[in-house]
């Protein structure tokens, strides 16, 4: 996919499986799109057939509708196909969402004109090592996370930064976040916001015990290594997934991944900074309650 602007001609549409309206929406997208000469596939996120052909380079674009989990889930798929994505946001949140639910019918046209900018986003690619064996490796929007398990009970974490000791943290977690996740489980442990054309990875520790508890903005092109050292159970988690559970000695690696995320801005680049204070002002997951 080339970075220049294009006029998508084959589009898939995907949709947040668990929300009744967002199939019926997703056909409706479609149909708007079908009739000004687009081919279009839609269907659940988890359409497998939709999958395959992302990842065999047949779309332009995806879709996404649904809300910031679903343009996590969006990201694994086309990151490393290289394939934009566009969300249009039927969740509360919608912090990485472009399109509000009443928007698209109106907007969608600039899309067929090529009015719109491909905004770079950083992802991470997070190794799982016990020894010399690489268990696991996973693709990385938001963030990678090394903390306890069930046992109410903080984690030794050895961290190094470029194969250079940091420090042993005593703590719950080491959050190990993108610039995407720095406005996502790492800002709610108390870390600062990083603008997300940044390519730097931020650590922060969850509830350190005499511990470093600041956060830590690495530079660009620094790899991470978290070594848990614990007598029960601690786990991985990336992108809030299922924890994968890690034992005693093994460590996570987490550095720059080969693939970058493109979102589909029709937005000045100053969007970021207005979406931020709004929703600095009051969460919306919460129903707008006081």
């Amino acid at each position: 996919m080339q970075d220049e602007m294009f006029i998508p001609q084959k589009i898939a549409i995907t949709a947040h499986p668990q929300l009744d309206e967002a199939l019926q929406e997703a056909a409706q997208v479609a149909d708007f799109l079908e009739k000004r000469g687009v081919s279009v596939d839609y269907g659940s996120l988890y359409d497998q057939k939709i999958r395959s052909d992302v990842e065999a380079g047949k779309f332009d674009l995806l879709i996404a509708l649904g809300g910031d989990g679903t343009m996590l889930r969006a990201g694994h798929l086309c990151g490393p196909a290289e394939v934009p994505i566009l969300g249009i946001n039927l969740g509360n949140f919608g912090f990485l969402m472009e399109i509000q639910k009443e928007q698209w019918s109106k907007i969608l046209p600039r899309l067929l004109n090529g009015e719109y900018w491909l905004e770079h986003r950083m992802m991470l690619c997070s190794e799982q090592w016990r020894g010399d064996v690489c268990l696991g490796s996973w693709q990385v929007v938001n963030e990678a996370v090394v903390s306890r398990g069930k046992m109410l009970r903080p984690v030794h974490l050895n961290t190094y930064v470029d194969g250079r000791y940091l420090t042993t943290y005593v703590a719950d977690g080491i959050i190990a976040a993108t610039p995407t996740g720095s406005t996502a489980y790492a800002l709610a442990a108390g870390g600062p916001i990083l603008p997300p054309e940044l390519r730097n990875i931020l650590l922060v520790a969850v509830a350190p015990h005499l511990s470093l508890d600041r956060a830590i903005v690495l530079a660009e092109g620094s790899s991470v290594s978290v070594s848990v050292y614990s007598d029960h159970p601690a786990v991985l988690s990336v992108d809030g997934q299922e924890p994968i559970q890690l034992e005693n000695g093994d460590r996570v690696v987490s550095y720059a991944s080969e693939y970058t995320l493109k979102f589909i801005r029709f937005q000045d680049p100053g969007y970021f900074y207005r979406n931020l204070t709004a929703h600095m002002n009051q969460n919306p997951s919460i129903g707008n309650k006081r």
